[in-house]
């Protein structure tokens, strides 16, 4: 044993406090020993909050390093501030017994503002400030950084009503003020309040010293809660809590995901016996995933990227999915639709030829009538999606068309009689009925729905966008410039916006997948 063991550690007090308390151990077991502070990252950028480094084991990384060089034999870490993949060659050499898990709440004078509309808490753990935004919605969260004595400092400093911090960190340094109180209902960062030591893999006698300081109810629990956090693919950059204990020979668990904001969350509880716990961690991160987790944890992923499409209709997750990694989408329905009623004196008799360009005409038809009362002779449409959804509630299509103008051609040919109803929008382009009336054919308009027009304004990083009718295109106008790429779900589309835009691109086939396939084909 004339080893002496050298012992990397942060020099802020707690981890000092923390290097200390793994020294004495260790010390007891009659091993001889050596603090080496080393300052890290995290300790010397303070003028940005964790998440927005953009990098994990922003705490551990300089530690990792003197060790890899053997400058230290062994590295002190607060559990929950470590990646859940070491660095190789680097293994977990053991884990103290745990302190305290909670977070706590220091505040000024009283606990009154939790009850007000109105509150400044500080911290700057995205964590913490998404799990209190929950709670309290209409509170300010200001950030905070820096020790915990630097910490509490700013905190009389400044005019907030209160500051959070992990429990085990103000009270193994004896700091804790009487004005705090511990935040039962909010979830601890996975391992919180465990001390961890880390050694080289290699070296045998290391790990056997530290073998003897490793606390096995601890080790479990906190391995559960990291297994949690990997399979979520989350670090310090997700507002991830979870948190493992044995009680009468069973582990309970329970785990959260947030938005960064607070106002989506997803939460997991589950209770397994000991020793057949094996599957906990990966079936509570699934049952997260399955339940949005998957989408959110996107969400937070690419948060820091700026949008350069904007999709002018809400697209669907799966559609999401579909983009290049160099597509950074939002959508919007730029186009707001509204169901007419549709009188009864219209359909009091069979109609012998009906025309319909738009699902949306669909959708009013049968949410007025039945498919019994509706009784058409000749059905022509526009669009193979249309014509699926008019069969599937309505009837057979006689004939479809890729567009009205081909529709209206194909009619002044081919279709029997001399008169058709035209369920249309208030908005509508001219060139079927224009077409069938200069080929004296009557055309009887119904205004089975009205389309609004509801732009929003796009951030200037948007270099294209995606419509999928002319009024999409004219609703994007109104509220933007026309200095992006026109991604367009079919000609006639096209056609309107070209009246606007430079550069104008067709998908190869009418549906939204087709212009998604069109935009990624710019960016590959």
């Amino acid at each position: 044993m004339s080893k002496t063991i050298r012992i990397g550690t942060r020099d802020s007090e707690l981890a000092l406090w923390q290097a200390k308390i793994v020294q004495s151990l260790l010390e007891k077991e009659g091993h001889q020993t050596e603090l080496v502070p080393v300052k890290s990252t995290g300790d010397l950028v303070l003028d940005k909050p964790l998440y927005e480094l953009g990098i994990t084991g922003i705490f551990t990384r300089t530690l990792d390093i003197a060790m890899l060089n053997h400058d230290i034999d062994i590295a002190v870490h607060s559990l929950k501030d470590v990646p859940t993949i070491l660095p190789k060659g680097i293994v977990q050499a053991a884990v103290l017994k745990r302190g305290n898990v909670n977070d706590t709440l220091v505040f000024k004078d009283n606990e009154e503002f939790l009850g007000a509309k109105q509150a400044v808490i500080a911290t700057g753990s995205l964590r913490r400030k998404a799990q209190w935004l929950n709670r309290y919605p209409t509170h300010t969260i200001t950030d905070l950084r820096g020790n915990v004595n630097s910490r509490l400092q700013k905190l009389k400093d400044n005019d907030w009503n209160g500051a959070i911090f992990a429990a085990a960190g103000i009270g193994r340094i004896g700091i804790r003020p009487e004005e705090a109180i511990n935040l039962d209902w909010m979830i601890p960062a996975p391992a919180q309040g465990a001390i961890m030591i880390t050694a080289l893999a290699e070296d045998d006698f290391i790990l056997e010293a530290c073998a003897k300081l490793n606390h096995e109810e601890t080790e479990i629990c906190t391995t559960i809660e990291r297994k949690f956090l990997n399979r979520l693919e989350g670090g310090c950059t997700a507002p991830i809590g979870a948190l493992a204990y044995i009680k009468n020979e069973e582990i309970n668990f329970k785990g959260i995901l947030l938005s960064k904001d607070g106002s989506k969350k997803i939460q997991v509880e589950r209770t397994e016996k000991l020793g057949k716990h094996e599957d906990l961690a990966v079936f509570c991160a699934d049952y997260i995933i399955e339940r949005g987790g998957k989408r959110l944890m996107d969400e937070i992923k690419y948060s820091h990227r700026v949008t350069n499409v904007f999709s002018t209709k809400k697209l669907t997750e799966d559609q999401r999915k579909l983009f290049h990694e160099k597509v950074t989408a939002k959508s919007d329905d730029f186009i707001k639709i509204r169901l007419n009623r549709i009188r009864p004196q219209i359909l009091k008799s069979e109609i012998e030829n009906v025309i319909i360009t738009s699902k949306n005409a669909v959708e009013a038809l049968i949410t007025n009538y039945s498919a019994a009362e509706l009784q058409f002779k000749n059905i022509y449409c526009v669009g193979r999606r249309t014509k699926r959804l008019i069969e599937n509630k309505v009837g057979p299509v006689k004939h479809s068309a890729k567009n009205a103008k081909a529709l209206a051609e194909f009619l002044v040919e081919y279709i029997e009689g001399t008169e058709v109803t035209y369920f249309c929008s208030d908005i509508r382009l001219d060139a079927l009925p224009t077409i069938l009336s200069e080929n004296n054919i009557t055309v009887h308009e119904v205004e089975a729905y009205q389309t609004k027009y509801d732009s929003t304004k796009v951030e200037g990083s948007v270099e294209g966008a995606m419509f999928y009718s002319p009024s999409t295109v004219e609703s994007f106008i109104r509220s933007n410039k026309s200095d992006v790429i026109a991604f367009c779900i079919g000609e006639t589309t096209a056609s309107e916006a070209k009246k606007h835009f430079k550069d104008v691109r067709v998908a190869k086939v009418p549906t939204v997948e087709s212009v998604i396939e069109l935009v990624n084909s710019h960016y590959i």
